[in-house]
């Protein structure tokens, strides 16, 4: 038997199935435009494992699995046993024999580690505390769109350190991008992420200054300051962050800069309502590029050769 094919980090594909993964978004997003059918995954199904609470995710999989002809199974922590004590290993052992793939979005990513591990079917990491790789394919994807190609494109992170961040950094370095990360002393990215985007060839700069960051570059990225499962941290993290908001004032800075969030966007602390809704602003197209890409990797794990 093949040995399944997952997806825990952006950098498990390399830049050639990262880019050739965009490009097969690319013919998807026109495919849907004109009402096309793309069936390459129909007769499969695809289990969706879900710790977190999710918009994005949760409907870009599944719209994304109908679309490609196939189906999706919405599995909730209280729904199965895994929320009444079954080892993640007997999860994964089992629906194994039932579905073609798993998408998981969890707390620890220890756990999708697990999954992987025990499963005899492609895992896709939907997000853990520590990456968030296919929101990075979304985002790629968007500058691509945006700038016509990522060679030349520079762009600066804002804010915390967290798994989107983790995983931009991974991603940057994958497609080549020139990356500025900055963030508050107590937030910064993990030592070990940005030693993997050394052995990728890469060294953004790290910075605690904002201003700094973003001069002159081409796409501005923040998140939110306070993620699932920080809520007894608001109150110093929103100290610790004062003077990170991607406002019109830090903009100035990068008067041709796009700006880019991967949603929800607590606004008027991470970023301005202003900003959101200005004609910088692509994080729409981000969010639908979250079907476009994801589809795309589908088809690359669970498709035939």
């Amino acid at each position: 038997m093949t040995e399944p094919r997952h997806f825990l980090t952006v950098d498990d594909l390399s830049q050639p199935e990262l880019l050739s993964v965009l490009d097969r978004a690319e013919e998807y997003r026109t495919a849907v435009a004109n009402d096309e059918d793309h069936h390459e995954l129909a007769g499969q199904t695809l289990g969706m494992l879900f710790q977190k609470p999710s918009t994005r995710t949760r409907v870009s999989f599944e719209t994304g699995m109908t679309q490609l002809g196939g189906h999706a199974v919405f599995l909730g922590k209280d729904d199965i046993q895994l929320g009444r004590g079954e080892p993640l290993k007997d999860t994964a052992r089992t629906l194994s024999r039932y579905v073609d793939g798993v998408m998981a979005r969890l707390f620890e990513h220890e756990n999708v580690e697990i999954l992987a591990e025990y499963a005899d079917v492609p895992v896709v990491n939907g997000l853990t505390d520590d990456a968030h790789p296919c929101q990075i394919l979304a985002d790629l994807l968007t500058i691509r769109q945006q700038f016509g190609d990522l060679e030349d494109v520079s762009a600066t992170w804002i804010g915390d350190g967290n798994n989107v961040a983790q995983s931009f950094v991974l991603g940057c370095a994958i497609a080549d991008i020139d990356l500025t990360v900055a963030t508050p002393p107590e937030h910064t990215v993990d030592d070990a992420v940005l030693e993997r985007a050394a052995e990728l060839g890469a060294e953004p700069e790290t910075t605690t200054d904002p201003v700094e960051a973003v001069a002159g570059t081409d796409v501005v990225y923040t998140d939110v300051w306070v993620s699932m499962g920080q809520e007894d941290e608001r109150e110093i993290r929103l100290r610790r962050f004062d003077g990170f908001q991607v406002n019109q004032e830090l903009l100035s800075n990068a008067p041709e800069a796009v700006v880019m969030h991967c949603l929800p966007a607590h606004r008027g602390e991470e970023v301005t309502d202003t900003v959101l809704e200005g004609d910088r602003s692509i994080v729409f197209d981000q969010a639908e590029n979250r079907l476009h890409a994801q589809k795309a990797l589908l088809v690359e794990l669970l498709g035939d050769d």
